[in-house]
C-alpha cells in the first residue's frame, strides 16, 4: 500500500472526476442505489460512521463490500448475532505460557473499514462495545488504550427494527452514526438489470464485486478529508445548516430534536458533497441534499404520527420546506 497520496497535487475538478469514477465502479456491483452510493461517498470523505438500512436482500452489505473492493485499505467484518460478545469486537487478553504473561489479541475492529453486519441483532451490551472507537478511534484493553488505524469507519447495516429477533440501538449509538441511509425497491428498470447480471454471474444468486477496480489507498482517503475540510464555507451557509438542526427542535410534530453534532455532521457532509459535485465551495443544496440522512435517527416523532404511519422522513420533508435557505 502506498503510504503517500498525489491527491493534494490535483486540482479539485481532477479530484471531482476521481471520485466520479469511483461513483461508477462501485455502481457497476450496487444497481440502482445511486443516492445511497453518493451518501457512503459522502460520509467517507467526511470521516463518519454509516448506518445502512432496508429489507433483506437490498444490497446493504453489497453496497459495503462494493466499497471495501474499490479502496486499498484494510477491511473487517462482524457478522453480530445475538450470542456475540464484547471482546468478539474489541478484542482480549491471553494468557501465554511460554512467557508467563498476558497477551493483548486485538479485535477485528482494529482495521480502516469495518463492516457491522445486522448489527441490530446483538444484545446492547455488544452494540456499546463500539461506542468508544466509534467517538475517540481508539480501544481500550486491558487498560491500554491502543488506536485504530486511520482513516476508520464503521458501515453498518441493520434490518428494520419490526423484523423478528432484532434489538434497537440506543440513542447515544445512533447519535455516532453521522449518517443513517435507507435502502429502497429498485425501480423497474434497475431491478431487470440486476437479475439480468446475477443470471450472467458464475454464482448465481449474488453480484460479484471481484472485478471492481481499487482506485483509493488510505492515504488517499486521509487526503480526500482533509481538502474536503478547507472547502470555503458561506456563514450564510453555516447558519443555514444550524437553523436547520435548532428547527427540529421546536417542531410540533417531533418529540425529540437533533442535538449540536448534527449541526456540526451536517456541515461537514455539506463539504464532502460538495468535493464529491467537484465544486469549489458549499451551496446550501449541499447541506439540504445531506439532511435527511444526517437527522432522520436523530429526531423522534410524535406519537401520533407514528400511529397514523408516518415517517420521519415526511415530517423533515416539510420541516426542510419551511427553512429558508439563503439566496446567491
Amino acid at each position: 500500500m502506498n503510504d503517500t497520496s498525489a491527491l493534494p497535487t490535483l486540482s479539485r475538478q481532477q479530484v471531482g472526476r476521481l471520485l466520479q469514477a469511483l461513483r461508477e465502479e462501485i455502481g457497476k456491483a450496487v444497481i440502482g442505489q445511486q443516492a445511497a452510493i453518493d451518501d457512503l461517498l459522502t460520509a467517507l470523505i467526511a470521516n463518519g460512521h454509516v448506518l445502512v438500512e432496508g429489507v433483506p436482500g437490498l444490497g446493504k452489505t453489497l453496497l459495503v463490500r462494493a466499497l471495501a473492493r474499490c479502496f486499498g485499505g484494510d477491511f473487517g467484518r462482524i457478522q453480530f448475532t445475538p450470542d456475540l460478545m464484547p471482546s468478539d469486537v474489541t478484542g482480549h487478553a491471553v494468557y501465554d505460557l511460554a512467557s508467563e504473561q498476558f497477551k493483548l489479541c486485538k479485535g477485528p475492529v482494529f482495521t480502516h473499514l469495518l463492516l457491522a453486519d445486522e448489527i441490530n441483532r446483538a444484545p446492547a451490551k455488544t452494540q456499546a462495545a463500539l461506542l468508544e472507537v466509534m467517538q475517540e478511534r481508539q480501544v481500550t484493553l486491558e487498560g491500554r488504550t491502543l488506536p485504530v488505524p486511520q482513516p476508520f469507519l464503521v458501515l453498518a447495516t441493520q434490518n428494520p427494527i419490526e423484523q423478528e429477533g432484532t434489538y434497537p440501538l440506543p440513542e447515544a449509538e445512533l447519535d455516532r452514526f453521522m449518517l443513517k441511509l435507507r435502502m429502497d425497491y429498485p425501480e423497474a428498470a434497475d431491478e431487470l438489470a440486476l437479475v439480468r447480471q446475477v443470471a450472467r454471474s458464475t454464482r448465481a444468486d449474488m453480484l460479484e464485486v471481484t472485478a471492481l477496480r481499487p482506485l483509493l489507498q488510505a492515504a488517499d482517503v486521509l487526503a480526500l478529508q482533509q481538502l474536503a475540510s478547507t472547502l470555503p464555507l458561506d456563514e450564510q451557509v453555516l447558519d443555514y445548516a444550524v437553523r436547520l438542526v435548532r428547527r427540529t427542535r421546536d417542531w410540533s410534530d417531533l418529540t425529540l430534536g437533533a442535538g449540536p453534532r448534527a449541526s456540526i455532521d451536517l456541515v461537514r457532509c455539506g463539504r464532502a458533497r460538495a468535493l464529491l459535485r467537484g465544486g469549489d465551495f458549499v451551496l446550501p443544496d449541499d447541506i439540504k441534499a445531506c439532511a435527511l440522512a444526517v437527522l432522520r435517527h436523530r429526531v423522534c416523532l410524535a406519537p401520533e404520527l407514528d400511529i397514523e404511519g408516518l415517517s420521519a422522513d415526511q415530517v423533515l420533508l416539510q420541516l426542510l420546506d419551511q427553512v429558508a435557505a439563503p439566496r446567491p
